[in-house]
């Protein structure tokens, strides 16, 4: 039983991932809340109500047909306008900012919610239309029923306009960012402090056994309690060899072990590495670097041609590689006893700079003012005060030099040299 109890669980956590999750959910509940009324209407609801407090009830079989006739149509016609421009606006999105950033609008919840709400208000009316007989009287009639379809279309509206609304301001770039960096932002912090107190000493793993993968996907995520738990039954050590978010094919390399195991503990260990065929910046905050950085060369395309997203793109860019200079290159997994049991691959900081740093400066250089921007943010990061390591000082650096030299080769007015060599700071 418990076994089974789990398996559902999992499912059902497995099924949350999904887009259609909270449409089929609240579309279920509808069904079930038809069937619902149908009993009590045999029970007799509407004809008691209709004694007692005749205004919940409606009491004529053809307004009653009438009003889901034309709720069932009206909900047809909403549903259809939404998706219609659900995907008008997900069509520009992917042609304006980024085909990344699309995920993170179609698992918007709210939005799956209210289309959820749709579905279940109509198959509540369908179902109770059916249950009206064609010969029924006052007590036969679900007056009831029909009253709570009016009462189930008027939220149905009141969503309809939400919905209008939150979609309009969801596809709006600035919020776009915003929301990846937000997410960006939680996952960082949630590093940084997992990383305060723990060492960085780690044994050579040269010689050790490695172990290679079972299966292909993106290496999303790490189990790291089950880790934990593996380390300190079997007394031994691992390092993850991929980095979160490469794509990782099978019977390739992907952890090493300090010690000889049995096939079940290496596939308890195998398990507790998540794979997808997706990415989500809940796991790997570096896909917010390549988002944020993807819909700033976008917007300076000669088709869009839009600076001022640029430039907004940039500071969250900043704000994030400002935090990035907070955590370690390494990342270490201690257990109870602050003993080092888990090594993990991570990005080093002079990867991610450049990587950003390429690309903006391949499509921003002629620019001078997105130029001056850069400056400022290098600048910013080079002087902060909150930095880990001296290493980053160094790639910094050299991102400062790449930029002033692909600046002064790509632009010619005097003035704009000059305004760019002020910024360069003598290091």
């Amino acid at each position: 039983m418990k076994k089974f109890l789990s398996n559902t669980i999992k499912y059902i956590l497995k099924l949350e991932s999904k887009i259609a999750f909270y449409p089929s959910l609240l579309s279920l509940s509808g069904l079930l809340f038809a069937l619902l009324m149908y009993y009590f209407e045999s029970k007799g609801i509407s004809g008691y109500l209709l004694e007692h407090a005749p205004v919940f009830v409606v009491n004529d079989t053809e307004t009653a047909r009438s009003l889901l006739t034309t709720f069932i149509a009206g909900l047809i016609s909403i549903m259809v306008f939404s998706f219609s421009l659900v995907m008008i606006l997900l069509n520009q999105a992917s042609s304006n900012f980024s085909p990344r950033v699309l995920p993170g609008l179609i698992s918007n919840r709210r939005h799956q919610v209210i289309l959820g709400i749709y579905n279940s208000t109509l198959l509540y009316c369908i179902f109770t239309l059916v249950s009206i007989e064609p010969n029924g009287n006052e007590y036969q009639l679900p007056g009831f029923s029909v009253l709570l379809a009016i009462v189930l279309m008027t939220l149905c509206l009141g969503a309809f306009i939400y919905f209008i609304h939150s979609i309009s301001q969801e596809i709006q770039v600035n919020n776009i960012m915003d929301r990846i960096f937000k997410t960006a932002k939680l996952r960082l912090e949630k590093l940084i402090a997992s990383e305060n107190g723990t060492t960085s000493d780690f044994p050579d793993t040269s010689n050790w056994k490695t172990l290679n993968a079972n299966t292909s996907g993106y290496f999303q995520d790490i189990s790291i309690e089950a880790l934990k738990i593996i380390s300190e039954r079997e007394e031994l050590k691992l390092e993850i060899l991929p980095v979160k978010g490469t794509y990782v094919l099978s019977e390739l390399p992907i952890l090493k072990v300090d010690k000889d195991l049995d096939d079940e503990v290496l596939k308890e260990i195998l398990s507790s590495l998540i794979f997808s065929k997706s990415e989500l910046i809940e796991d790997n905050y570096i896909l917010a670097f390549k988002q944020i950085t993807e819909i700033a060369v976008k917007a300076m395309s000669p088709g869009i041609n839009d600076p001022g997203t640029a430039l907004n793109a940039i500071d969250y860019l900043t704000e994030l590689f400002a935090l990035r200079l907070q955590k370690s290159n390494t990342s270490i997994i201690c257990d109870e006893n602050s003993c080092p049991v888990v090594k993990v691959s991570t990005v080093d900081f002079k990867d991610i700079l450049f990587q950003v740093m390429a690309a903006l400066r391949t499509y921003c250089k002629h620019d001078v003012i997105i130029v001056q921007k850069l400056f400022f943010m290098l600048n910013y990061l080079y002087n902060s005060e909150k930095m880990t390591s001296e290493i980053y000082k160094k790639a910094i650096k050299q991102e400062l030099k790449n930029l002033y030299e692909d600046a002064l080769e790509n632009i010619n007015t005097d003035a704009d040299i000059e305004a760019i060599k002020s910024l360069h700071p003598v290091i």
